[in-house]
């Protein structure tokens, strides 16, 4: 999960619907596809299976609250106190030097631990994935965010999704978690009833 960098390291933003979070765009992987990190403590970072040296170094900055890595981008979330304007070139510069030094994103066991993992899931499950994977995950990932399958009640028809990255805490999720992703499950996995987020 480390990247190679025989090129230049480039990094552009993108805003979020959540105001505090802005999404690092770099022009490599960071994380195999499929794969997220969400950490919302410093401690978070130093965790067996998900200690992240970049995400313990982010955490330095005073302002930072939160941050998430997925696919080929950072997310950041600042406190309400400090404005994007004031941090966001100084956060850009200490990631383009982070990966020019090609310092690791996260420590070996991580990535060990990360690299195989087997399911064995119901048919119901696999469709509520591949939906997921295929319809929501690209618009949640455009936005800095992440939403991954939680579990699955069959008698009662209840998904639960976990939401991260930009998503935690943003005011817009809980609507777009019903009108969007409810809708599209319901219509395309009749077996799902309802669609609720895991810790929000």
């Amino acid at each position: 999960m480390n990247p190679t960098l025989d090129r230049p390291v480039s990094i552009f933003t993108e805003g979020s619907p959540n105001p505090n979070s802005m999404k690092f765009v770099v022009n490599f992987e960071l994380v195999p596809a499929g794969l997220s990190f969400d950490y919302a403590t410093p401690g978070d970072a130093l965790l067996d299976g998900k200690a992240s040296p970049l995400a313990v170094a982010l955490f330095g900055f005073e302002f930072v609250r939160r941050v998430f890595i997925s696919a080929n981008f950072v997310t950041v979330t600042k406190d309400d106190e400090t404005d994007w304007d004031e941090v966001m070139l100084e956060v850009k510069l200490f990631l383009k030097d982070y990966f020019g030094a090609q310092k690791p994103v996260f420590s070996q066991r991580t990535v060990e631990t990360n690299t195989t993992k087997l399911d064995m899931d119901s048919e119901t499950v696999q469709k509520i994935k591949a939906v997921l994977d295929q319809y929501i995950k690209p618009a949640v990932e455009s936005d800095g965010g992440a939403i991954s399958f939680y579990s699955f009640d069959e008698p009662s028809g209840t998904v639960k999704v976990l939401l991260q990255g930009s998503c935690s805490g943003c005011p817009s999720s809980t609507l777009t978690l019903k009108a969007g992703i409810e809708n599209l499950l319901t219509r395309l996995v009749p077996e799902v009833k309802l669609v609720e987020a895991e810790g929000v």
